[in-house]
């Protein structure tokens, strides 16, 4: 089946892509206002694209065609924000910042979580969660009227300390972060405990382990 994205809505290009670009990996971000006011909301268009600078890239749509939503707003005026990852333990919590309060609503003490102060950036990182990246704006991308993608530079990272295996060789015990990832639909989600291994085929053994 062939679907031409010129000839459809936003709508349905949007549920195309979602249904299909799965488990999707969940920014929980917490941004601050120039005044002081914080902020928190998930975001399942992220990813980490690059090591060397470390660079983390958020898509976040408008509040309306016009009006961007706290957080974009947010990170504009302070280039600041914080990046936590959702476990299964606290992805309802993070289900509750996803409520769409009206602007100046402390979504954290909404959902009765725990602010922990950041090292390097003004916003606060979330207790609850098992990973956290303080970021500061490298750039905003305007993706067309909706969306601007949010691409941040990490500064720091704070591992919960029980899925820490050997600090100085940076060892992550990652399925004990039990994260989850965003899947279809109005609230589907996944674990990331159901893995399996495939090692990567050195050129010079090819022909004896490919065919």
């Amino acid at each position: 089946m062939l679907f031409d994205f010129a000839e459809l809505s936003a709508q349905a290009r949007y549920k195309l892509l979602a249904s299909t670009v799965v488990p999707r990996p969940i920014a929980w971000v917490v941004s601050r206002s120039a005044a002081g006011a914080v902020n928190a909301a998930p975001f399942s268009f992220f990813n980490v694209l690059a090591g060397d600078p470390p660079t983390v890239g958020i898509s976040i749509g408008n509040r309306a065609r016009d009006l961007p939503k706290d957080t974009l707003a947010n990170i504009r005026a302070t280039g600041e924000f914080v990046v936590n990852l959702v476990s299964r333990d606290n992805a309802e919590a993070m289900n509750k910042t996803a409520t769409d309060f009206p602007p100046g609503v402390d979504e954290l003490a909404a959902a009765k979580l725990t602010r922990l102060p950041s090292v390097k950036v003004t916003p606060p990182r979330i207790a609850e969660s098992p990973v956290a990246f303080e970021c500061k704006l490298f750039q905003t991308i305007p993706l067309g009227p909706a969306n601007t993608l949010v691409l941040g530079h990490v500064v720091a990272m704070h591992v919960r300390d029980d899925a820490v295996l050997d600090a100085m060789k940076h060892y992550i015990d990652t399925p004990k972060l039990d994260l989850v990832g965003r899947m279809h639909g109005g609230g589907g989600y996944t674990t990331t405990r159901d893995q399996f291994q495939i090692a990567r085929i050195p050129f010079d053994r090819w022909d004896e382990e490919a065919s």
